[in-house]
């Protein structure tokens, strides 16, 4: 039986094109027979953060198709912990030939820059597959937070300095480098409270215990509309297609600020060059796929998709960026 994506391509087509990894050096623990038949068990894709969070939505959106261009099952297995860089560990060291990681861009470039004891690095341990989705990240407060406009909780902010506390996903984390540079970029100073994932931060919004966060654009949107949580700019240079009823932080004058979040698939280092560059193929073709399309711009996702090199790129600019926020706001772990 032949098995294609909803663009056509086919489980015979990928186990001919990774027969060109025969005539490509490959890492010892990789045979011939091996890498030509991949994959030849259920792969699992691991994700760092809980079940509901934006990285878990994601992968659980990717798994259904990509069990079926690769005629294998495809479980989805969260890690949790350390701002998702437990799973990005456990994916560089696995040796089986058959796990993947939906990363978050944190977790893919400033890792070992925020702390050298690292287990892993991101450069050196981790084969970029593919870039999944961009978005902003949208500054989100209570519903009863002070000021009837955008500009108008900026100014209260502001006033209320160390007053007020802001959560993220963990140290390290874009959401928590975006919000320590947006305290130079706006002149506030709330004080961190890392939690396990997104799902835990808009509890604790709505509990009073934080005062804002930097937010997905589906998860802050989903809020908004129920009325419980203020949407008040998005990290973008001018209106997002993800968050376009969403001023910029820059419309309400938050200046030279823009911050992207990003998810990828990645894989371990000894993955063969010729099977991650037809998995890229593969992953490319799904997310590119009207209906996948769609179903991730639900989920506030403006899809990419990419070759490996493509991905390579984003890495080395986005580690640049985020470890220029690192070492300027002296960011490490306690």
């Amino acid at each position: 039986m032949t098995v294609r994506t909803s663009s056509g391509f086919s489980r015979r087509h990928l186990a001919q094109a990774l027969g060109a990894a025969l005539a490509v050096g490959m890492a010892p623990s990789w045979t011939n027979a091996s890498t030509a038949a991949w994959p030849t068990q259920t792969v699992r894709l691991v994700v760092g953060f809980p079940a509901g969070s934006s990285p878990d939505l994601t992968a659980r959106a990717l798994a259904e198709p990509l069990s079926r261009a690769l005629g294998q099952n495809v479980i989805v297995e969260n890690k949790v912990g350390a701002g998702g860089n437990i799973a990005a560990d456990f994916v560089a060291k696995s040796t089986d030939g058959h796990t993947l990681g939906l990363m978050i861009n944190g977790n893919m470039t400033i890792a070992r820059i925020l702390n050298p004891k690292l287990p892993y690095d991101p450069l050196k341990d981790l084969a970029p597959i593919s870039l999944i989705g961009k978005a902003p990240l949208v500054l989100t407060v209570p519903a009863d937070a002070p000021g009837q406009t955008p500009a108008e909780w900026l100014n209260q902010a502001q006033k209320a300095g160390d007053k007020l506390s802001y959560a993220s996903p963990g140290v390290g984390t874009v959401a928590h480098l975006g919000m320590e540079l947006l305290k130079t970029k706006a002149g506030i100073a709330p004080v961190h409270v890392p939690y396990p994932g997104n799902p835990q931060i808009i509890t604790a919004m709505l509990g009073g215990q934080v005062q804002l966060a930097l937010l997905p654009p589906a998860l802050s949107a989903a809020q908004v509309r129920g009325g419980k949580l203020r949407a008040i700019g998005a990290s973008s240079t001018g209106r997002s297609p993800v968050a376009a009823e969403v001023p910029s932080l820059s419309e309400i004058g938050v200046k030279d600020y823009q911050l992207e979040i990003w998810n990828a698939v990645a894989a371990p280092t000894s993955m063969p060059a010729a099977v991650a560059s037809k998995l890229s193929a593969v992953v490319s073709e799904i997310v590119r796929a009207p209906e996948m399309r769609a179903r991730l711009f639900q989920q506030g996702w403006q899809v990419v998709g990419s070759s490996p090199e493509g991905l390579r790129n984003r890495i080395e600019s986005d580690t640049k960026a985020l470890g220029d926020i690192i070492r300027s706001q002296k960011i490490e772990l306690n």
